[in-house]
Protein backbone atom coordinates (compact mmCIF):
# COMPACT_ATOMS: atom_id res chain seq x y z
CA UNK A 1 0.00 0.00 0.00
CA UNK A 2 0.92 3.51 -1.17
CA UNK A 3 2.13 5.49 2.35
CA UNK A 4 0.25 8.18 3.03
CA UNK A 5 0.10 11.81 4.61
CA UNK A 6 -1.97 14.29 6.26
CA UNK A 7 -2.21 17.62 4.33
CA UNK A 8 -4.68 20.80 4.29
CA UNK A 9 -6.87 20.72 1.01
CA UNK A 10 -5.24 24.37 0.17
CA UNK A 11 -2.03 23.24 0.62
CA UNK A 12 -2.37 19.82 -0.92
CA UNK A 13 -3.52 22.14 -4.55
CA UNK A 14 -0.14 24.16 -3.92
CA UNK A 15 1.87 21.25 -3.73
CA UNK A 16 0.72 19.82 -6.86
CA UNK A 17 1.47 23.22 -8.67
CA UNK A 18 4.92 23.38 -7.57
CA UNK A 19 5.10 19.57 -8.38
CA UNK A 20 4.94 20.11 -12.16
CA UNK A 21 7.34 23.30 -12.27
CA UNK A 22 4.87 26.11 -11.17
CA UNK A 23 6.46 28.91 -8.92
CA UNK A 24 3.63 31.88 -9.69
CA UNK A 25 0.07 31.91 -9.51
CA UNK A 26 -1.65 34.78 -11.74
CA UNK A 27 -5.05 36.14 -10.88
CA UNK A 28 -6.94 38.77 -8.88
CA UNK A 29 -8.28 38.43 -5.40
CA UNK A 30 -12.17 37.95 -4.41
CA UNK A 31 -13.76 37.01 -0.97
CA UNK A 32 -14.31 33.48 -2.12
CA UNK A 33 -10.61 32.75 -2.61
CA UNK A 34 -9.09 35.31 -0.05
CA UNK A 35 -8.51 32.03 2.88
CA UNK A 36 -6.96 29.97 -0.41
CA UNK A 37 -4.76 32.87 -0.94
CA UNK A 38 -3.37 33.05 2.48
CA UNK A 39 -1.89 29.74 1.91
CA UNK A 40 -0.13 31.01 -1.48
CA UNK A 41 1.02 34.29 0.04
CA UNK A 42 2.56 32.31 3.43
CA UNK A 43 4.80 29.82 1.04
CA UNK A 44 7.90 30.82 0.30
CA UNK A 45 8.19 29.33 -2.49
CA UNK A 46 5.02 30.80 -4.95
CA UNK A 47 4.56 34.04 -6.09
CA UNK A 48 1.19 35.93 -6.24
CA UNK A 49 0.83 37.68 -9.57
CA UNK A 50 -1.51 40.34 -8.70
CA UNK A 51 -2.39 41.18 -11.70
CA UNK A 52 -4.90 43.98 -13.37
CA UNK A 53 -7.66 41.87 -14.00
CA UNK A 54 -8.85 38.03 -14.35
CA UNK A 55 -8.59 38.12 -18.51
CA UNK A 56 -4.80 39.74 -18.18
CA UNK A 57 -4.50 36.88 -15.69
CA UNK A 58 -5.29 34.11 -18.05
CA UNK A 59 -3.33 35.56 -20.56
CA UNK A 60 -0.27 35.74 -18.56
CA UNK A 61 -0.25 31.99 -17.26
CA UNK A 62 -0.97 31.04 -21.15
CA UNK A 63 2.53 33.27 -21.47
CA UNK A 64 3.76 31.56 -18.53
CA UNK A 65 2.63 27.91 -19.68
CA UNK A 66 4.45 28.53 -23.05
CA UNK A 67 8.32 28.91 -21.01
CA UNK A 68 7.79 26.45 -18.23
CA UNK A 69 5.30 23.83 -19.23
CA UNK A 70 2.42 24.62 -17.15
CA UNK A 71 0.44 27.62 -16.10
CA UNK A 72 -2.06 28.72 -13.45
CA UNK A 73 -4.21 31.49 -12.40
CA UNK A 74 -6.83 32.21 -9.60
CA UNK A 75 -10.23 33.91 -9.49
CA UNK A 76 -12.98 34.58 -7.88
CA UNK A 77 -16.56 32.80 -8.47
CA UNK A 78 -18.68 33.71 -11.56
CA UNK A 79 -17.45 37.72 -12.12
CA UNK A 80 -14.32 36.53 -11.90
CA UNK A 81 -13.81 33.05 -13.42
CA UNK A 82 -16.35 34.57 -16.31
CA UNK A 83 -13.61 37.51 -16.89
CA UNK A 84 -10.82 35.31 -17.63
CA UNK A 85 -13.01 32.84 -19.85
CA UNK A 86 -11.33 34.55 -23.07
CA UNK A 87 -8.03 33.67 -21.90
CA UNK A 88 -8.50 30.11 -20.71
CA UNK A 89 -10.68 28.97 -24.28
CA UNK A 90 -7.17 30.49 -25.87
CA UNK A 91 -5.28 28.40 -23.73
CA UNK A 92 -7.64 25.96 -24.95
CA UNK A 93 -7.50 26.55 -28.87
CA UNK A 94 -3.52 26.79 -28.69
CA UNK A 95 -2.94 23.44 -26.64
CA UNK A 96 -1.66 25.36 -23.24
CA UNK A 97 -2.17 23.32 -19.99
CA UNK A 98 -3.67 26.25 -16.83
CA UNK A 99 -4.88 25.17 -14.15
CA UNK A 100 -7.41 27.52 -13.31
CA UNK A 101 -8.47 27.70 -9.55
CA UNK A 102 -11.87 29.01 -8.53
CA UNK A 103 -12.78 30.16 -5.08
CA UNK A 104 -16.51 29.73 -5.07
CA UNK A 105 -18.99 29.93 -2.00
CA UNK A 106 -19.03 27.07 0.77
CA UNK A 107 -20.47 24.07 1.09
CA UNK A 108 -23.25 25.17 3.36
CA UNK A 109 -24.65 28.12 1.18
CA UNK A 110 -24.50 26.18 -2.10
CA UNK A 111 -26.37 23.41 -0.56
CA UNK A 112 -28.96 25.98 0.57
CA UNK A 113 -28.83 27.36 -3.03
CA UNK A 114 -28.37 30.75 -1.21
CA UNK A 115 -28.99 33.80 -3.16
CA UNK A 116 -25.43 35.47 -2.92
CA UNK A 117 -23.23 38.30 -5.17
CA UNK A 118 -21.69 36.62 -8.13
CA UNK A 119 -24.56 34.50 -9.08
CA UNK A 120 -27.29 34.76 -11.52
CA UNK A 121 -29.83 35.15 -8.24
CA UNK A 122 -31.59 31.44 -9.23
CA UNK A 123 -29.73 29.46 -6.68
CA UNK A 124 -27.65 27.34 -9.63
CA UNK A 125 -23.92 26.81 -8.62
CA UNK A 126 -22.89 24.71 -11.15
CA UNK A 127 -23.48 26.95 -14.32
CA UNK A 128 -20.29 28.57 -14.41
CA UNK A 129 -18.07 25.20 -14.30
CA UNK A 130 -20.66 23.89 -16.58
CA UNK A 131 -19.44 26.55 -19.30
CA UNK A 132 -15.86 25.63 -18.60
CA UNK A 133 -16.67 21.98 -19.52
CA UNK A 134 -16.55 23.31 -23.15
CA UNK A 135 -13.17 24.87 -22.77
CA UNK A 136 -11.05 22.19 -20.39
CA UNK A 137 -9.49 18.84 -20.44
CA UNK A 138 -11.61 18.31 -17.09
CA UNK A 139 -13.34 20.30 -14.30
CA UNK A 140 -14.34 19.74 -10.88
CA UNK A 141 -16.05 21.35 -8.36
CA UNK A 142 -14.09 20.04 -5.01
CA UNK A 143 -15.54 17.39 -2.43
CA UNK A 144 -14.43 17.12 1.08
CA UNK A 145 -14.11 13.20 0.29
CA UNK A 146 -12.61 13.16 -3.22
CA UNK A 147 -10.80 16.36 -3.05
CA UNK A 148 -7.21 14.03 -3.39
CA UNK A 149 -8.55 12.25 -6.76
CA UNK A 150 -10.19 15.22 -7.78
CA UNK A 151 -7.34 17.60 -7.85
CA UNK A 152 -4.94 14.68 -9.41
CA UNK A 153 -7.65 14.03 -11.93
CA UNK A 154 -7.63 17.84 -13.09
CA UNK A 155 -4.00 18.43 -13.42
CA UNK A 156 -2.74 15.35 -14.41
CA UNK A 157 -5.54 15.76 -17.86
CA UNK A 158 -4.55 19.28 -18.44
CA UNK A 159 -0.93 18.17 -18.53
CA UNK A 160 -1.57 15.06 -20.02
CA UNK A 161 -4.25 16.60 -22.96
CA UNK A 162 -2.71 20.13 -22.92
CA UNK A 163 -5.28 21.76 -22.53
CA UNK A 164 -6.75 24.21 -19.49
CA UNK A 165 -8.06 22.45 -16.57
CA UNK A 166 -10.84 23.91 -13.72
CA UNK A 167 -10.97 23.78 -9.92
CA UNK A 168 -13.67 25.14 -8.02
CA UNK A 169 -12.59 25.42 -4.07
CA UNK A 170 -15.64 25.99 -1.77
CA UNK A 171 -14.01 28.10 0.46
CA UNK A 172 -14.89 26.60 3.61
CA UNK A 173 -12.72 23.46 3.25
CA UNK A 174 -9.37 25.17 2.23
CA UNK A 175 -7.95 24.12 5.23
CA UNK A 176 -9.49 20.74 5.86
CA UNK A 177 -6.89 18.11 6.31
CA UNK A 178 -7.48 15.00 4.33
CA UNK A 179 -5.04 11.79 3.62
CA UNK A 180 -3.25 11.73 0.43
CA UNK A 181 -0.67 9.17 -1.06
CA UNK A 182 2.66 10.61 -1.05
CA UNK A 183 3.38 9.31 -5.00
CA UNK A 184 4.06 11.88 -8.28
CA UNK A 185 1.00 12.61 -10.14
CA UNK A 186 1.02 10.13 -13.22
CA UNK A 187 0.20 12.83 -16.72
CA UNK A 188 2.59 10.11 -18.78
CA UNK A 189 0.68 9.52 -22.37
CA UNK A 190 -0.50 5.51 -23.05
CA UNK A 191 2.15 3.62 -24.76
CA UNK A 192 1.63 3.06 -28.31
CA UNK A 193 -0.19 -0.46 -29.18
CA UNK A 194 3.37 -2.75 -30.36
CA UNK A 195 1.68 -4.29 -33.47
CA UNK A 196 -0.22 -1.14 -34.60
CA UNK A 197 3.32 0.90 -33.91
CA UNK A 198 5.22 -1.61 -36.09
CA UNK A 199 2.88 -1.65 -38.56
CA UNK A 200 3.43 2.09 -39.22
CA UNK A 201 6.75 2.32 -38.74
CA UNK A 202 7.59 -0.44 -41.46
CA UNK A 203 5.28 1.58 -44.12
CA UNK A 204 6.80 5.32 -42.80
CA UNK A 205 10.44 3.63 -43.76
CA UNK A 206 9.41 1.96 -46.85
CA UNK A 207 7.95 5.44 -47.75
CA UNK A 208 10.90 7.17 -46.62
CA UNK A 209 13.12 4.27 -48.75
CA UNK A 210 11.14 5.16 -52.16
CA UNK A 211 10.62 9.05 -51.57
CA UNK A 212 13.72 11.15 -54.19
CA UNK A 213 12.58 14.74 -52.63
CA UNK A 214 11.37 13.99 -48.92
CA UNK A 215 10.94 16.71 -46.36
CA UNK A 216 10.03 17.72 -42.99
CA UNK A 217 7.42 20.19 -41.92
CA UNK A 218 7.84 20.81 -37.97
CA UNK A 219 4.58 22.53 -36.71
CA UNK A 220 2.87 23.79 -33.53
CA UNK A 221 2.02 19.82 -31.41
CA UNK A 222 5.90 19.38 -31.60
CA UNK A 223 6.07 22.07 -29.31
CA UNK A 224 3.11 21.77 -27.34
CA UNK A 225 4.21 17.84 -26.82
CA UNK A 226 7.49 19.27 -25.79
CA UNK A 227 9.29 17.24 -28.63
CA UNK A 228 12.07 19.71 -29.91
CA UNK A 229 14.54 17.33 -29.14
CA UNK A 230 12.83 14.57 -30.84
CA UNK A 231 11.97 16.36 -33.71
CA UNK A 232 15.98 17.94 -33.86
CA UNK A 233 17.40 14.20 -33.83
CA UNK A 234 14.85 13.00 -36.64
CA UNK A 235 16.13 16.19 -38.34
CA UNK A 236 19.75 15.45 -37.88
CA UNK A 237 19.41 12.05 -38.85
CA UNK A 238 17.67 12.27 -41.85
CA UNK A 239 19.42 15.34 -43.34
CA UNK A 240 16.18 16.08 -44.71
CA UNK A 241 15.45 19.83 -45.62
CA UNK A 242 13.44 21.06 -42.95
CA UNK A 243 10.73 23.66 -42.75
CA UNK A 244 8.44 25.48 -40.20
CA UNK A 245 5.10 26.66 -40.30
CA UNK A 246 3.87 30.14 -38.35
CA UNK A 247 2.31 28.58 -35.43
CA UNK A 248 6.16 26.99 -34.94
CA UNK A 249 9.19 29.42 -35.77
CA UNK A 250 11.14 28.58 -32.85
CA UNK A 251 10.87 24.89 -33.66
CA UNK A 252 14.15 24.13 -35.00
CA UNK A 253 17.36 25.98 -34.71
CA UNK A 254 17.25 28.03 -37.71
CA UNK A 255 21.12 27.59 -38.09
CA UNK A 256 20.91 23.87 -39.28
CA UNK A 257 22.29 23.57 -42.85
CA UNK A 258 19.13 21.85 -43.80
CA UNK A 259 17.08 24.55 -42.62
CA UNK A 260 15.14 26.04 -45.39
CA UNK A 261 12.74 28.67 -44.01
CA UNK A 262 8.74 29.30 -43.22
CA UNK A 263 5.76 27.73 -45.42
CA UNK A 264 2.43 29.16 -45.13
CA UNK A 265 0.59 28.42 -48.10
CA UNK A 266 0.50 31.25 -50.92
CA UNK A 267 1.75 34.02 -48.65
CA UNK A 268 4.90 31.98 -48.35
CA UNK A 269 7.76 33.14 -49.98
CA UNK A 270 8.15 32.03 -53.64
CA UNK A 271 11.66 30.03 -53.13
CA UNK A 272 10.19 28.48 -50.27
CA UNK A 273 6.59 27.12 -51.71
CA UNK A 274 8.16 25.97 -54.49
CA UNK A 275 10.83 24.06 -52.41
CA UNK A 276 7.89 22.46 -50.72
CA UNK A 277 5.58 22.12 -53.50
CA UNK A 278 8.21 19.68 -55.59
CA UNK A 279 8.74 17.32 -52.52
CA UNK A 280 7.10 13.77 -53.01
CA UNK A 281 7.50 13.10 -49.27
CA UNK A 282 6.40 15.16 -46.04
CA UNK A 283 7.04 14.14 -42.55
CA UNK A 284 4.03 16.36 -40.90
CA UNK A 285 5.65 16.62 -37.69
CA UNK A 286 2.61 17.95 -35.22
CA UNK A 287 0.90 19.86 -37.75
CA UNK A 288 -2.00 22.22 -37.44
CA UNK A 289 -3.94 23.14 -40.38
CA UNK A 290 -5.39 26.68 -39.20
CA UNK A 291 -6.47 29.46 -41.61
CA UNK A 292 -2.95 31.87 -40.36
CA UNK A 293 -0.94 28.89 -40.29
CA UNK A 294 -1.63 27.80 -44.06
CA UNK A 295 -1.93 31.15 -45.70
CA UNK A 296 -5.82 31.42 -45.69
CA UNK A 297 -5.84 27.26 -46.52
CA UNK A 298 -3.75 27.52 -49.48
CA UNK A 299 -1.14 25.04 -49.18
CA UNK A 300 -3.44 22.48 -50.55
CA UNK A 301 -0.44 19.52 -49.70
CA UNK A 302 -1.37 16.57 -51.70
CA UNK A 303 -2.12 13.32 -49.09
CA UNK A 304 -0.80 10.74 -50.75
CA UNK A 305 2.75 12.61 -50.18
CA UNK A 306 2.06 13.03 -46.21
CA UNK A 307 2.96 11.09 -43.45
CA UNK A 308 1.12 12.82 -40.29
CA UNK A 309 2.78 12.54 -36.69
CA UNK A 310 0.78 13.50 -34.27
CA UNK A 311 0.19 13.24 -30.36
CA UNK A 312 -2.63 10.54 -30.70
CA UNK A 313 -2.78 9.47 -33.95
CA UNK A 314 -0.01 8.64 -36.86
CA UNK A 315 -1.34 8.80 -40.05
CA UNK A 316 0.69 6.92 -43.56
CA UNK A 317 -1.18 9.08 -46.67
CA UNK A 318 -4.91 7.57 -46.70
CA UNK A 319 -4.11 4.83 -43.45
CA UNK A 320 -4.59 5.75 -40.17
CA UNK A 321 -2.59 4.32 -37.27
CA UNK A 322 -4.47 4.96 -33.96
CA UNK A 323 -3.12 5.78 -30.78
CA UNK A 324 0.32 5.67 -31.86
CA UNK A 325 1.84 8.90 -30.56
CA UNK A 326 4.66 10.28 -32.17
CA UNK A 327 6.36 10.56 -28.43
CA UNK A 328 7.47 6.71 -28.88
CA UNK A 329 7.39 6.77 -32.77
CA UNK A 330 9.39 9.50 -33.81
CA UNK A 331 12.61 8.47 -31.48
CA UNK A 332 11.96 4.53 -33.27
CA UNK A 333 12.08 6.68 -36.56
CA UNK A 334 15.22 8.19 -35.44
CA UNK A 335 16.72 5.05 -34.30
CA UNK A 336 15.69 2.95 -37.33
CA UNK A 337 16.16 5.08 -40.31
CA UNK A 338 17.29 3.39 -43.12
CA UNK A 339 20.59 4.40 -44.25
CA UNK A 340 20.44 4.54 -48.10
CA UNK A 341 17.70 7.26 -47.37
CA UNK A 342 19.84 9.63 -45.26
CA UNK A 343 21.04 12.97 -46.90
CA UNK A 344 24.04 15.35 -46.50
CA UNK A 345 22.80 18.52 -44.92
CA UNK A 346 25.54 20.29 -45.70
CA UNK A 347 25.24 19.73 -49.44
CA UNK A 348 21.62 20.68 -49.54
CA UNK A 349 22.26 24.47 -50.87
CA UNK A 350 24.22 23.06 -53.70
CA UNK A 351 21.30 21.22 -55.10
CA UNK A 352 18.55 23.99 -53.70
CA UNK A 353 20.78 27.71 -53.81
CA UNK A 354 21.16 29.59 -51.11
CA UNK A 355 17.89 29.79 -48.52
CA UNK A 356 15.05 32.14 -49.14
CA UNK A 357 14.91 35.59 -47.30
CA UNK A 358 13.36 38.87 -46.71
CA UNK A 359 13.96 41.08 -49.46
CA UNK A 360 16.44 44.17 -48.55
CA UNK A 361 14.49 46.93 -47.15
CA UNK A 362 15.87 50.33 -49.19
CA UNK A 363 17.94 52.70 -48.51
CA UNK A 364 16.30 55.54 -45.99
CA UNK A 365 15.68 57.04 -42.41
CA UNK A 366 11.86 56.45 -42.48
CA UNK A 367 10.68 53.82 -39.80
CA UNK A 368 8.95 50.57 -42.42
CA UNK A 369 7.77 47.59 -40.85
CA UNK A 370 10.19 45.44 -43.54
CA UNK A 371 12.62 47.70 -41.97
CA UNK A 372 12.09 46.56 -38.55
CA UNK A 373 12.28 43.08 -39.25
CA UNK A 374 14.93 43.07 -41.38
CA UNK A 375 17.40 45.31 -38.80
CA UNK A 376 15.51 43.84 -35.17
CA UNK A 377 17.17 40.07 -35.78
CA UNK A 378 20.63 41.84 -35.18
CA UNK A 379 19.48 42.80 -31.42
CA UNK A 380 18.18 39.09 -30.42
CA UNK A 381 20.43 37.14 -28.18
CA UNK A 382 20.10 33.63 -28.19
CA UNK A 383 17.72 33.01 -25.91
CA UNK A 384 15.33 35.09 -25.99
CA UNK A 385 11.80 34.98 -25.74
CA UNK A 386 10.13 36.92 -28.89
CA UNK A 387 6.66 37.92 -27.93
CA UNK A 388 4.28 39.18 -31.10
CA UNK A 389 0.97 40.43 -30.76
CA UNK A 390 -2.08 39.50 -33.56
CA UNK A 391 -1.87 41.22 -36.36
CA UNK A 392 1.28 42.85 -38.60
CA UNK A 393 3.71 41.95 -35.83
CA UNK A 394 3.04 38.58 -36.24
CA UNK A 395 2.35 38.11 -39.60
CA UNK A 396 5.64 39.97 -39.88
CA UNK A 397 7.80 37.60 -38.10
CA UNK A 398 7.35 35.02 -40.38
CA UNK A 399 10.47 35.00 -42.28
CA UNK A 400 12.37 36.21 -39.46
CA UNK A 401 15.63 34.21 -38.75
CA UNK A 402 15.89 33.88 -34.71
CA UNK A 403 19.31 32.81 -32.69
CA UNK A 404 19.60 29.36 -30.79
CA UNK A 405 17.58 28.30 -28.27
CA UNK A 406 14.54 31.25 -28.61
CA UNK A 407 11.19 30.94 -27.64
CA UNK A 408 8.73 32.25 -29.88
CA UNK A 409 5.38 33.71 -28.94
CA UNK A 410 2.40 34.44 -30.79
CA UNK A 411 -1.33 33.64 -30.42
CA UNK A 412 -2.40 32.31 -34.31
CA UNK A 413 -4.97 30.35 -33.65
CA UNK A 414 -6.99 31.81 -31.02
CA UNK A 415 -6.01 35.79 -32.54
CA UNK A 416 -7.46 38.01 -29.34
CA UNK A 417 -6.31 41.26 -29.48
CA UNK A 418 -4.23 42.62 -26.63
CA UNK A 419 -3.13 39.00 -25.47
CA UNK A 420 0.70 39.99 -25.86
CA UNK A 421 1.04 42.49 -22.94
CA UNK A 422 0.31 39.84 -20.37
CA UNK A 423 1.38 37.50 -21.83
CA UNK A 424 4.93 39.24 -21.71
CA UNK A 425 4.51 39.22 -18.21
CA UNK A 426 3.83 35.66 -17.99
CA UNK A 427 6.85 34.36 -19.67
CA UNK A 428 9.30 37.11 -18.29
CA UNK A 429 8.68 35.70 -14.78
CA UNK A 430 8.64 32.34 -15.78
CA UNK A 431 11.99 32.24 -16.78
CA UNK A 432 14.04 35.63 -15.31
CA UNK A 433 17.75 34.93 -17.61
CA UNK A 434 16.11 35.00 -20.70
CA UNK A 435 15.71 38.44 -22.63
CA UNK A 436 12.11 39.50 -23.69
CA UNK A 437 10.65 40.87 -26.76
CA UNK A 438 7.27 42.17 -27.15
CA UNK A 439 6.17 43.13 -30.62
CA UNK A 440 2.48 44.77 -29.96
CA UNK A 441 0.49 47.00 -31.77
CA UNK A 442 -0.80 49.94 -30.56
CA UNK A 443 -4.59 48.93 -30.40
CA UNK A 444 -3.86 45.83 -29.06
CA UNK A 445 -1.85 47.62 -26.45
CA UNK A 446 -5.07 49.65 -25.39
CA UNK A 447 -7.00 46.86 -24.20
CA UNK A 448 -4.39 44.96 -22.21
CA UNK A 449 -1.75 47.77 -21.05
CA UNK A 450 -2.48 47.74 -16.92
CA UNK A 451 0.03 44.73 -17.06
CA UNK A 452 2.69 46.90 -17.63
CA UNK A 453 2.26 48.17 -14.04
CA UNK A 454 2.15 44.51 -13.08
CA UNK A 455 5.93 43.76 -14.53
CA UNK A 456 6.68 47.12 -12.94
CA UNK A 457 5.59 45.26 -9.90
CA UNK A 458 7.15 42.52 -10.51
CA UNK A 459 10.41 43.57 -11.74
CA UNK A 460 10.49 42.15 -15.23
CA UNK A 461 12.74 43.79 -17.99
CA UNK A 462 11.21 43.24 -21.13
CA UNK A 463 12.03 45.50 -24.48
CA UNK A 464 8.49 46.37 -25.04
CA UNK A 465 8.34 47.39 -28.98
CA UNK A 466 4.82 49.37 -29.91
CA UNK A 467 4.17 49.75 -33.25
CA UNK A 468 2.06 52.92 -33.38
CA UNK A 469 0.69 53.18 -37.11
CA UNK A 470 -2.70 55.34 -35.66
CA UNK A 471 -5.56 52.28 -35.82
CA UNK A 472 -6.29 48.90 -36.10
CA UNK A 473 -3.60 48.49 -39.45
CA UNK A 474 -5.12 44.74 -40.10
CA UNK A 475 -8.51 45.81 -40.37
CA UNK A 476 -7.87 48.27 -42.58
CA UNK A 477 -5.87 46.13 -44.66
CA UNK A 478 -8.92 43.86 -44.65
CA UNK A 479 -11.90 46.23 -44.71
CA UNK A 480 -12.86 49.46 -44.06
CA UNK A 481 -10.01 51.18 -44.96
CA UNK A 482 -10.79 54.39 -44.08
CA UNK A 483 -13.69 53.34 -41.89
CA UNK A 484 -13.94 55.54 -38.49
CA UNK A 485 -14.39 51.77 -36.31
CA UNK A 486 -11.01 51.34 -37.01
CA UNK A 487 -9.33 54.39 -35.49
CA UNK A 488 -9.49 54.71 -31.81
CA UNK A 489 -7.88 57.82 -29.30
CA UNK A 490 -4.18 58.43 -29.86
CA UNK A 491 -2.24 57.74 -26.30
CA UNK A 492 1.23 59.34 -25.29
CA UNK A 493 2.19 55.38 -25.21
CA UNK A 494 5.95 56.81 -24.73
CA UNK A 495 4.92 57.91 -21.38
CA UNK A 496 3.37 54.37 -20.08
CA UNK A 497 5.90 54.11 -17.83
CA UNK A 498 4.95 57.15 -16.21
CA UNK A 499 1.22 56.81 -15.69
CA UNK A 500 1.80 53.08 -14.62
CA UNK A 501 3.66 54.78 -11.59
CA UNK A 502 7.44 54.00 -12.11
CA UNK A 503 8.08 57.21 -10.20
CA UNK A 504 6.10 57.09 -6.89
CA UNK A 505 8.22 55.68 -3.87
CA UNK A 506 5.60 53.17 -2.93
CA UNK A 507 5.25 51.56 -6.06
CA UNK A 508 9.10 50.89 -5.57
CA UNK A 509 8.96 49.45 -1.92
CA UNK A 510 6.00 47.00 -2.64
CA UNK A 511 7.44 45.64 -5.67
CA UNK A 512 8.61 41.35 -5.28
CA UNK A 513 11.77 42.88 -7.27
CA UNK A 514 13.46 45.87 -7.61
CA UNK A 515 12.97 47.77 -10.99
CA UNK A 516 14.96 50.12 -13.25
CA UNK A 517 13.61 51.80 -16.03
CA UNK A 518 15.53 52.46 -19.61
CA UNK A 519 14.28 53.85 -22.75
CA UNK A 520 11.25 55.39 -23.07
CA UNK A 521 11.51 57.21 -26.69
CA UNK A 522 8.90 57.66 -29.21
CA UNK A 523 11.01 56.48 -32.45
CA UNK A 524 10.45 58.38 -36.22
CA UNK A 525 13.83 57.08 -37.72
CA UNK A 526 15.54 54.56 -38.27
CA UNK A 527 18.88 56.14 -36.72
CA UNK A 528 16.82 56.50 -33.37
CA UNK A 529 15.53 53.07 -33.23
CA UNK A 530 18.79 51.62 -33.40
CA UNK A 531 20.41 53.91 -30.56
CA UNK A 532 17.44 53.34 -28.27
CA UNK A 533 18.40 49.78 -29.11
CA UNK A 534 22.07 49.70 -28.52
CA UNK A 535 20.83 51.46 -25.38
CA UNK A 536 18.34 48.49 -24.91
CA UNK A 537 20.61 45.72 -25.55
CA UNK A 538 23.09 47.15 -22.95
CA UNK A 539 20.84 47.19 -19.87
CA UNK A 540 19.15 43.75 -19.64
CA UNK A 541 18.10 44.51 -16.06
CA UNK A 542 16.30 47.49 -17.16
CA UNK A 543 12.65 47.87 -18.28
CA UNK A 544 12.45 49.59 -21.91
CA UNK A 545 9.36 51.25 -23.69
CA UNK A 546 10.07 52.40 -27.62
CA UNK A 547 7.08 53.77 -29.35
CA UNK A 548 7.97 53.35 -32.88
CA UNK A 549 5.91 55.60 -35.49
CA UNK A 550 5.40 54.29 -39.18
CA UNK A 551 3.18 55.30 -41.53
CA UNK A 552 -0.61 54.60 -41.55
CA UNK A 553 -0.73 52.09 -43.93
CA UNK A 554 2.52 50.50 -44.18
CA UNK A 555 2.96 46.64 -43.66
CA UNK A 556 5.40 44.11 -43.77
CA UNK A 557 5.15 42.30 -47.93
CA UNK A 558 4.07 38.63 -45.00
CA UNK A 559 0.94 40.46 -44.39
CA UNK A 560 -0.27 41.59 -47.65
CA UNK A 561 0.30 38.26 -48.93
CA UNK A 562 -1.58 36.51 -46.09
CA UNK A 563 -4.97 39.33 -46.80
CA UNK A 564 -4.58 38.73 -50.06
CA UNK A 565 -5.81 34.73 -49.12
CA UNK A 566 -8.26 36.11 -46.39
CA UNK A 567 -11.75 34.78 -46.49
CA UNK A 568 -13.36 36.53 -43.85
Amino acid sequence: MAPTKKISIGHYILERLKEVGIDTVFGVPGDYNLKFLDLLEDDKDLTWGNNANELNAAYAADGYARVRGAGALLTTFGVGELSATNGIAGAYAEMLPVIHLVGTPSTGAIAKGSLLHHTLGNGDFSVFMNMYANITAASVHLSLTNAPRQIDHVISESLRRRRPGYIGIPSDIVYNEIEVETGKLDYSIPRNPPDTQEAALKAIIEAIKCAKNPIILADACVLRSNMKKEAAELVKVSGFPVYVAPMSIDVVDHDLPNYRGCYSGASSLPQIKDEVHKADLILELGSERTDVNTGGFTSKLDVSKIIEFHTFVTRVFHSTYEDVSMHELLPLLSKHFPTSAKRDANAIVQSLGPRARRAKTPDGDTMLQDYFWNKVTEYLPERSIIITETGTPSIGAFNVDIPKECIFISQLLWGSIGYTVPSTLGAAMADRSRRVFLMVGDGSFQLTAQEVSVMLHHGVCPIILLFNNDGYLIEKLIHGRNRKYNDFQMWEYAKTFDYFGANIKINQDRATHPFKIGVRSKINTRKEFEAAMDQAISQPDHIHFLEMIFPSYDAPEEALSQIASYDG
